[in-house]
Formats: C-alpha cells, structure tokens, sequence
C-alpha cells in the first residue's frame, strides 16, 4: 500500500453501528448486535489505550443533507439508544458516511488510512454478510491486511455470517480471531484525532 509515509499500523473500523434499526430484518439483527455492543466498547477502549485511530464508517439512513451528529442524534432518539449510547462516537471521532454497503465506495477512506500511516484494518460492526463482508473485499484489493473479530461483528443469518467469514479468510486472507486476540499497533508518530468513539450502521 502507497501513501504518505509508513503504513505498519493499524485502524479499528466501526461499520453502521450508529443506528435507528428502523428497516426489515432489523429485528433479526438486534440479537446480534446486543451481544456485539460490550465487546466493541471494549475493543474501542483499547484502540484509544493503544493511540490506534478508531473510524466510524456509517450508512447515512438516506439523510444526504445530515452530517454525523445528526446522525448519533437520530439513532439515540429512537427505542435501540441502549445499543448506540456504549459505542457513541466522541466529538473528535473521526466519521465516514458511506454511500452502499462498502466502506470504500465514494468515500476518502482510502486516502485516510494512507494519512494515518494504517495497513492492517480491524473490521468491526454490521452486518457480517453483507457490508463486512464487502468491506474486506474492497480492503485485500487495495492491499489491506484485515483482521476482523468474530464477536464484534453482528450477522442478521447466522449460516451467511459463517459462509462470510470463512470467505474473507480463505479468500481475502484476513485473520478471524476473537475480539480480545486483536492486537493493535500504532503508526510512528501521533495519532490524529479520532483515537475515541464509536458508532456506525447497516445497509
């Protein structure tokens, strides 16, 4: 991967957990994210700890004239707050609105991630089948190392969250392991603002 200087650290991503959970399927989801909000709030603490940037990578509800706190704003207004306020991003997070399912399309992900010196990425969030899974895709062909923990992520079919992780590690070589085997490393130099926070939300 080519940027500004060295990319031997890492990104934790949070993807569409900033959420309303007012679409189909979303109460298959909400299981899932429930048991996913203690381990990301964790694992995000942890990447402050380790001055590792934390992303919000978030679908913008088709609210294209809302920017992220209006967004945080929405999702903590509506009944599923209790799984939004644990993650919530701080006023120094940084936030990407993403226009589909990858975290990739039409944003200045990219070009972030070269800014903050990051090579490995630690995806996290929803839905394991659909925007990780595409997610990851899009980060092996831009030569992304990915790590993505099997207990930060929420699935709405449990089978398709199986067949998606066994594919991102067969085909697009990322580590699955468990939220607490995650190792972070920093870039050299100070992290930007945006090592605190946490929140994103589905397709």
């Amino acid at each position: 991967m080519s940027g500004s200087g060295e990319t031997d650290g890492s990104a934790l991503i949070v993807i569409d957990m900033v959420n309303t959970y007012e679409y189909e399927d979303a109460e298959l989801l909400t299981p899932a994210a429930e048991r996913v909000v203690p381990v990301l709030a964790r694992l995000i603490d942890r990447a402050r700890d380790a001055e590792v940037p934390v992303i919000y990578a978030n679908d913008n509800f088709g609210l294209w004239r809302s920017h992220h706190g209006e967004l945080v704003e929405a999702a903590l207004s509506r009944p599923h707050a209790d799984l939004v306020e644990p993650i919530r991003p701080a006023d120094d997070s940084l936030f990407v609105v993403k226009t589909r399912h990858s975290i990739f399309y039409d944003t200045p992900l990219s070009y972030l991630l070269r800014q903050l010196g990051a090579g490995t990425l630690v995806l996290t969030g929803q839905v394991t089948e659909q925007c990780v899974l595409y997610s990851a895709l899009d980060a092996h062909i831009r030569h992304f190392e990915i790590t993505v923990p099997r207990d930060a992520v929420a699935s709405i079919h449990p089978h398709l969250e199986a067949a998606a992780l066994e594919m991102m590690e067969c085909n697009m070589g990322a580590r699955i392991v468990e939220a607490e085997d995650v190792t972070f490393r920093s870039a050299p130099g100070p992290a930007p603002g945006g090592t605190r926070g946490g929140a994103g939300g589905p397709p």
